[in-house]
């Protein structure tokens, strides 16, 4: 194997694997600083701050030649007996110079700028700059353009052009584009084309320094108070991998979560923006019964399960919104009442086509996460998945007399007319985030949880497992479904969503490679799937 040596280390590099100076770095432990590389998109090689030393090592004698000039990493793919010095007084010295260059034009206004405390200009200055500024500073704000969907502040711009190259290569809208030349050039939309495209959010998370200001975002929260849980954003079955960042059990941002296997480094603007509805005043929030009083959770449970075994003949609807644990324990619960009742995945809403970019980036028509593991659920207890509309087929037939209804859905799925097709059952349990048709006719109204407020595994349409913790607690009065149904099944102690699915490995082929935690980028089913 090609053998590279940096900063004084032998690292070899795998035959037949292209890596540039930065990344061939990263391998050896070394992170060299950088403004416009960026791994998902080509190379400009504009902002010099990835500044090396190169030279070749004689393979038969041992001596290293070096290059009289330094090069960018970025733009130098790395070979055999290639030598790289990363921590010389000549590379420090560039990128002081680099440093140095960039603040004498940046606006000095960093206690307003929505990325101080993760702004690369901050960072790279205290561990590269020079030790005193040598111009004259004088604090300025900067001036502010509308570009479409985010904010540009122009002035605090350093030209990495990574916005310019996104909106190129990976949205294919090409809206942006340099203007001027030198020290006039700055980011500007093309005329006439505001930058409005899906994949807009994703420039704002490119950009090194505070140039491009998330309007959603903009001066709402400082980003030191926020902490960041992973998660998987359930706006289409995609299944991007997300950070959820929160302050005190509010969420404030979603940013995208590398994942070469899922989403690469981006999401789309519905999944971004897709969470005001975990904090909707409309939400439920308190139990009640068909009288529309409300029932104190302590002693709901046994109520529900004495009611469940008088019912008569069951069923169950689960929502493509539950994840695999939360499927698997309803499931449980249902069957373990009666042996034959009929399990149906809810209403799975989809909306138009698959949106393909030429980034390789797509935005799916069906806005749920989990459907393939709630119906690989429900083909272990019932040998067969049924419809939504099969269920109610048997509910004009009087053939059931209680139904158990998760929803979860973010926005309105059932009519007034599906609804009244429950009115004569003797039992009606429904648990859902809003008010609907189906929870005024509901024997017990159970208010559900949030995508961020569960634990739990989604399977997303490339039958890709990724298990999630929860990120904020659910509102006072607000139980998940996995924890009820959790003690309706008498588990003892607290909801615990990796033992519900170790418990499916062992049940379940399909599911059998989760016997071990998921790792970030999540286990991939389609092996399992061809087994069984």
């Amino acid at each position: 194997m090609p053998t590279v040596i940096i900063d004084n280390r032998e690292l070899e590099i795998p035959a037949g694997r292209r890596l540039n100076g930065i990344e061939a770095a990263r391998l050896a432990g070394v992170e060299i600083p950088h403004y416009c590389w960026h791994p998902g998109l080509s190379v400009a090689g504009s902002c010099r701050m990835c500044l090396v030393e190169v030279g070749t090592r004689d393979p038969k004698t041992g001596e290293i030649e070096m290059q009289p000039k330094l090069v960018p990493a970025c733009n130098t793919i790395v070979a055999d007996n290639m030598v790289l010095v990363t921590n010389s007084e000549k590379v420090a010295r560039a990128r002081a110079m680099v440093e140095e260059d960039l603040l004498l034009r940046h606006p000095i206004d960093c206690p307003i700028c929505d990325k101080a405390g993760e702004c690369l200009l901050q960072d790279y200055h205290f561990e590269y700059g020079q030790p005193e500024r040598r111009a004259d500073i004088r604090p300025f704000t900067s001036r502010r353009r509308d570009l479409g969907d985010v904010t540009l502040f122009v002035d605090r711009c350093v030209m990495c052009g990574r916005c310019v190259r996104f909106a190129r290569e990976i949205s294919g809208t090409s809206e942006l584009m340099v203007t001027g030349r030198g020290a006039r050039a700055e980011i500007e939309v093309v005329a006439g084309y505001p930058l409005n495209n899906k994949l807009s959010g994703n420039v704002v998370d490119l950009c090194p320094v505070g140039a491009l200001g998330d309007k959603d975002f903009l001066y709402r929260q400082r980003v030191w108070y926020l902490r960041r849980h992973r998660g998987v954003c359930t706006g289409c079955s995609t299944g991007c991998s997300i950070w959820i960042e929160e302050n005190q059990d509010r969420v404030w941002r979603i940013k995208p979560r590398e994942n070469p296997l899922v989403n690469k480094w981006w999401i789309c603007n519905d999944g971004r923006y897709d969470y005001p509805h975990v904090h909707d005043p409309r939400r439920l929030t308190q139990p009640t019964g068909r009288d529309g009083l409300a029932i104190d959770w302590t002693a709901l449970p046994n109520e529900l399960n004495r009611s469940l075994g008088e019912a008569g003949r069951l069923a169950a609807v689960l929502s493509p919104f539950l994840t695999v644990e939360e499927a698997y324990l309803l499931c449980k619960l249902i069957r373990g009442i009666d042996a034959e009742a009929p399990l149906a995945i809810g209403p799975v809403p989809e909306v138009g086509e698959d949106e393909r970019f030429p980034g390789g980036f797509t935005i799916r028509a069906e806005k749920c996460p989990n459907r393939r593991g709630v119906e690989a659920v429900i083909a272990h207890f019932a040998r067969r998945v049924a419809t939504f509309d099969e269920l109610l087929a048997e509910l004009d037939q009087d053939a059931v007399q209680g139904v158990w209804v998760s929803g979860g859905y973010k926005h309105e799925w059932i009519g007034q007319a599906t609804a009244a097709r429950f009115e004569r059952l003797k039992l009606l349990v429904v648990q859902d985030l809003f008010p609907s048709p189906l929870s005024e006719r509901a024997t017990y109204l159970l208010p559900g949880a949030a995508y961020p407020e569960r634990e739990g595994s989604y399977v997303n349409c490339a039958d890709r497992l990724q298990s999630v913790r929860r990120a904020i607690r659910p509102p006072a009065g607000v139980r998940t479904e996995g924890s009820l149904c959790w003690e309706l099944l008498g588990r003892k102690g607290l909801y615990n969503a990796r033992a519900a699915l170790d418990e499916i490995a062992r049940e379940m082929l399909y599911f059998s490679v989760a016997v071990e935690p998921a790792p970030e980028m999540g286990i991939d089913l389609k092996a399992n799937l061809l087994a069984g």
